[in-house]
């Protein structure tokens, strides 16, 4: 295959992808439903975390700095953090092992009223999951982005926005981006 073929197909199939969850009304569903905790939690005072590993980290780092810094509007600044300290984690790692990374961190910030977003695209990440059981405990509701089948964290969130695909985990990983730009844009649009 021509390297520009290889373009054209892997760009049109992420489009594909697209188009397949703009005509999925549940979908749709979820994300605005996930949308309205994450503002019901800020009105509240409440704060949003985030979590994810590799890529997903990257994509909780995003959405945590457009909460408190900025998206497209010039606003108050929201509470949102990011479960990314490189101390915590190696910290944490060493002493109790790295499926509890993100759960620690969740039982150090986390308070009844928060929120976390907790990001997988398998749905199977050990701290992943490990975090929305700390956070539920905690009296936190669960924001999960999953792929695949929604792997474990899909039975321990309040709202599961599962992206349909079963292939490799960079179209998946493109439309959580897009989700969490949209449920920015959902937080900005409700409280600024």
């Amino acid at each position: 295959m021509k390297a520009n073929q290889a373009i054209r197909t892997h760009l049109e199939e992420a489009a594909q992808l697209l188009e397949r969850v703009l005509s999925d009304a549940a979908f749709l569903e979820s994300v605005e439903a996930a949308g309205q905790v994450l503002v019901e939690t800020l009105e509240k005072g409440g704060k949003a975390i985030s979590c994810g590993n590799g890529g997903s980290m990257c994509d909780a780092m995003h959405f945590a700095e457009e909460l408190s810094g900025r998206y497209r509007e010039d606003r108050k600044a929201l509470a949102a953090v990011s479960c990314s300290d490189p101390s915590h984690l190696t910290c944490v790692g060493n002493d109790y092992g790295f499926d509890q990374v993100f759960a620690r961190y969740v039982e150090a910030i986390g308070r009844p009223g928060d929120a976390l977003l907790a990001i997988s695209t398998s749905g199977n990440s050990a701290n992943v999951v490990a975090a929305a059981r700390k956070a539920q405990a905690l009296g936190m509701r669960v924001i999960a982005l999953t792929g695949k089948s929604g792997g474990e964290l899909a039975g321990c969130c309040d709202v599961e926005v599962r992206v349909p695909w079963d292939g490799y985990a960079d179209r998946v990983q493109e439309v959580h981006i897009k989700v969490i730009h949209a449920l920015i844009d959902h937080v900005e649009r409700a409280l600024c």
